[in-house]
């Protein structure tokens, strides 16, 4: 009887295997450190005869040459991979013997990379098990764009084809296990599930497997996300045989060589979870939690070959730290040291802090600047909370990390909340976040460090998108004020906030889901169909703004939209009359062009918001649609005056709207900090 145990990199969202009989194993691209699976063999007391690798990995160093130097066992790469060492190549049909009647089949599946291969492990002739590295995933494939930008269209196909090979060279109940999907970028979209799957349950739900193959193309390319920069090392690294491994701990560090190193541009890296740094942390160290993916964003944004100190609770917090980080090729620590923030700071030196908030809070301190600057200075308290305090009042301070009730906050004047450290917001009045004391500064810059991917299904209207793997080379584009910085949970803008606190910024960590934020009241640069057929509907008075070519409009549009194609106002058209002078939301099929026209009339001052999905969406929920009616284009579309500016009104949104307009409630964020780049390509969705 075989038996598969897996191998969990959870970190990296991977897994390798180890798969065999009652004596003898195979090992399926297995992590760097390997004692895991030499340790997992001996608790199965079995051989390893055999280490395959599915192809040449580009987002972790793998273990594989050194297990097999270690045990004893073949190496079985793939024959196409450009390797500098001894290994057995294999190519499509190879089959090798685990054990008596346990066979293991190569299968060769492109796609992911030009050579990669897929195992099928027989049992008695019958295929139980197929590992397939980063072929077919749960509910998709491995990217196929990390080898060359020229051949990723043909890798495109390639899975495809792969794919459709799997599923109809073995059977249903064959178990799918693949390598990537469970967290890892090498996967082309997120896996649907973490657990099992089989070809059959694939065969029905992996879009490889149900679109055709220019569908399926089309939409993979459209959908890659951002790869990694350590990516680019990782390759390299196993085509010429990583080194051994050394676990042993680094070599310790006092405050005075932690502050040398800081002093020198090293980085030191604070491996506590996010509250604690937040709440006391030494100056210019960075915060990448231990238990999140930490070799992930380390790597990827650590400059390649920089040394780093890293400074953890615990010898076990260090211990798990350095294991994760040899998975990438961060091998030796430049130092470490293990304890609290005493500890790592000089005499007379001081732990910085920065406050933790919510997406509540920060509705909050948004309408109180809001109504600060209705009121201008009338009320406003000015000077020292000294003069503020009637004889024998004292001050309420807040505690570092906290927020307190806006609305307390707006019934008295009697609160001010001390910093450890004078480049630390200061309460001044009713708003705890305030700028930093002596400062007249009520601008809140809203920053989001997602990826794209993430912000294209909705983010807060008027704010500045960064992803946290561009921030360090473009922190001087972020505006004065306050940044209030957000993720989709909270880890990234603890990871952002850190480095902006290094950097001198005032700085509050947003540490929420960002589902919050809508149910929070943030306004929103997408809505959803519901909210734009409320927004829009006869009540409404918002526009409905399809920016589909003529064609598409007549074959159905929801009813009372506008029709302004996107192709004419690129071109300078003016929006039709009904759309002038009031709030926008865009809408095409998809959503693709409808946040291209979003980001072409917010810059000529509308307020506009996008529908995700498009009008497949709009369709799906069941709202109404006419087919038919509407102006012609030329009598919709002004064409513009001979000054080059636009006929029509100005396009801000009328007061009192109800649509969620960055003019009314953001009214402190930097002038419209958000990207004006389309990340789409194109104009057709």
């Amino acid at each position: 009887m075989y038996f598969v145990d897996r191998i969990d990199v959870p970190g990296l969202g991977n897994r390798g295997y180890l798969a065999g009989g009652p004596d003898q194993a195979v090992v399926v691209d297995p992590p760097r450190d390997i004692d895991r699976v030499i340790e997992a063999a001996a608790r199965r007391g079995v051989r390893v005869t055999h280490v395959v690798e599915t192809h040449v990995h580009n987002d972790y160093v793998t273990g594989g040459l050194e297990l097999a130097r270690i045990t004893g066992a073949a190496y079985l790469v793939p024959a196409g991979a450009r390797v500098a060492y001894d290994r057995v190549p294999v190519a499509d049909g190879d089959s090798v013997e685990i054990e008596a009647g346990l066979v293991l089949r190569a299968l060769a599946t492109p796609g992911h990379t030009p050579h990669h291969t897929a195992y099928v492990l027989e049992e008695a002739g019958l295929a139980v098990a197929v590992f397939t590295g980063g072929s077919l995933l749960i509910g998709t494939v491995g990217r196929p764009d990390l080898v060359e930008p020229r051949l990723t269209g043909e890798l495109a196909r390639a899975q495809h084809a792969s794919a459709h090979r799997l599923a109809a060279e073995l059977p249903d109940e064959t178990a799918v296990l693949p390598t990537h999907g469970f967290g890892s970028f090498c996967s082309a979209g997120t896996a649907a599930g973490d657990d099992a799957t089989t070809i059959g349950r694939e065969r029905g739900a992996n879009e490889a497997l149900v679109k055709d193959a220019d569908t399926f193309v089309a939409d993979l390319l459209a959908g890659l996300d951002d790869v990694p920069a350590y990516y680019a090392h990782m390759g390299p690294l196993n085509s010429a045989g990583p080194a051994p491994v050394d676990l042993t701990p680094p070599a310790p560090a006092d405050a005075e060589e932690i502050a040398a190193r800081l002093a020198a541009g090293e980085w030191v890296v604070d491996l506590r979870n996010r509250v604690a740094f937040a709440e006391g942390h030494v100056a210019g160290t960075l915060n990448f939690e231990a238990e999140g993916q930490l070799a992930t964003y380390l790597a990827w944004l650590l400059p390649w070959g920089k040394p780093v100190t890293l400074l953890a609770e615990s010898a076990d917090q260090l211990a798990r730290a350095q294991r994760e980080l040899t998975r990438v090729g961060i091998d030796r620590p430049a130092a470490a040291s293990t304890g609290t923030p005493a500890g790592w700071l000089r005499p007379g030196e001081r732990p910085r802090t920065f406050p933790r908030a919510t997406f509540a809070d920060l509705m909050a301190e948004l309408t109180d600047v809001r109504q600060e600057l209705a009121g201008a200075d009338i009320g406003r308290p000015t000077g020292s909370p000294a003069q503020w305090l009637r004889p024998g009042e004292q001050p309420h301070t807040l505690p570092h990390g906290t927020v307190s009730d806006p609305a307390a906050q707006l019934a008295s004047t009697q609160q001010d909340s001390a910093r450890d450290d004078s480049n630390r917001p200061t309460t001044t009045g009713r708003r705890p976040f305030a700028g930093p004391a002596g400062k007249e500064d009520t601008q809140v810059v809203i920053l989001d460090v997602r990826r794209d991917s993430e912000r294209a299904d909705g983010h807060i209207a008027g704010s500045l998108h960064i992803p946290l793997h561009q921030l360090r080379d473009r922190l001087a584009e972020i505006p004065d004020g306050t940044v209030w910085v957000h993720c989709a949970g909270g880890m990234r803008a603890a990871i952002a906030a850190s480095l902006l606190d290094a950097a001198g910024r005032v700085v509050v960590a947003v540490d929420d889901g960002f589902g919050a934020a809508r149910e929070a009241g943030l306004p929103m640069a997408r809505v959803t169909p519901a909210e734009a057929h409320e927004l829009t509907g006869a009540d409404g008075t918002a526009v409905l703004l399809d920016v589909r070519e003529a064609e598409e409009w007549a074959a159905g549009h929801a009813v009372d939209a506008v029709h302004a194609p996107l192709s004419a106002l690129t071109a300078g058209a003016s929006l039709p009359g009904a759309a002038q002078g009031r709030p926008l939301i865009t809408i095409c099929r998809s959503g693709k062009r409808s946040r291209q026209a979003a980001t072409l009339l917010t810059a000529r001052g509308a307020e506009v918001s996008d529908v995700i999905g498009g009008m497949g969406a709009w369709v799906g929920a069941g709202l109404p649609t006419e087919t038919g009616g509407g102006l012609p284009p030329e009598a919709n579309l002004p064409v513009p005056n001979g000054s080059g500016t636009q006929a029509e009104p100005g396009l801000s949104a009328a007061a009192g709207s109800g649509l969620p307009a960055p003019s009314d409630l953001s009214a402190a964020t930097a002038s419209r900090p958000h990207t004006a780049a389309f990340s789409d390509g194109g104009t057709v969705a």
